[in-house]
């Protein structure tokens, strides 16, 4: 396994990055300790991080976006800790350098691995919750996410095509879009889905293809609303 860093270096790493002192090193140890090295691992700390930074995530946008509402905020949570981002940061940290592996997850590049950072990164705020208390762990998510929050794409953005199409059309008072499954071809392992998306009002049809029939849809709504009239696209 690769050994972790002196304790004075992660020290310093987790004061720098963090903006926390561990009081108990062991709580950041077994944070940083990946199932396929021996000893404790960060498991359980990523199961409590999970919680600690959905809801320290929550309050961020609570008290940022005073009106948005429920599904607002409940979309630019979804943003903001989703694996992808929770990787991003680990990475921009230089969290993989501290990561403690077993042999086989060392020699396959697990130290760079996206669902092994964001874990790693979960379960590091789960450790500073254990060992300073909520408002701690708050500090440190508010420090890892302050920047992000604050660049989040407009709440449009955040939606799918299917629901932009259908806000655009509703919000008009005209009629649903109508979604049909044109054809399906492929083994039944590898098949690939074809839907046609007609929006009777202005007498348009798209096509989309796609592993799935619900990746179809999607697809065939986007390019539909490239196609409406300027400016029918922004839902009102």
């Amino acid at each position: 396994m690769i050994p972790l860093r002196s304790s004075e270096d992660l020290s310093g790493w987790t004061q720098r990055t963090l903006g926390h002192l561990f009081a108990d090193p062991a709580l950041c140890g077994a944070a940083l300790t990946h199932r396929s090295a021996a000893g404790a691992h960060n498991e359980r700390l990523e199961f409590l991080g999970d919680s600690v930074l959905n809801c320290a995530a929550a309050r961020l946008l609570y008290e940022a976006d005073r009106g948005a509402d429920e599904g607002t905020l409940s979309r630019r949570r979804a943003t903001l800790v989703s694996g992808d981002t929770l990787a991003e940061i680990a990475a921009e940290l230089g969290l993989g350098d501290y990561l403690r592996l077993g042999s086989g997850e060392l020699k396959s590049g697990g130290f760079r691995r996206a669902s092994i950072l964001a874990d790693a990164l979960e379960a590091l705020i789960g450790a500073v919750f254990l060992d300073a208390g909520f408002e701690a762990a708050f500090a440190v998510v508010e420090r890892l996410l302050r920047t992000r929050v604050a660049g989040l794409a407009p709440v449009s953005a955040l939606k799918d095509p299917k629901t932009r199409l259908q806000e655009a059309l509703q919000g008009r008072g005209l009629a649903l879009p109508v979604y049909s499954l044109t054809g399906v071809t492929g083994e039944a392992h590898d098949q690939t889905f074809t839907v046609s998306c007609e929006c009777a009002a202005f007498g348009l049809v798209t096509h989309g293809e796609g592993a799935s029939r619900r990746r179809a849809e999607q697809l065939a709504a986007e390019r539909l609303l490239g196609q409406l009239p300027a400016g029918l696209a922004d839902t009102p």
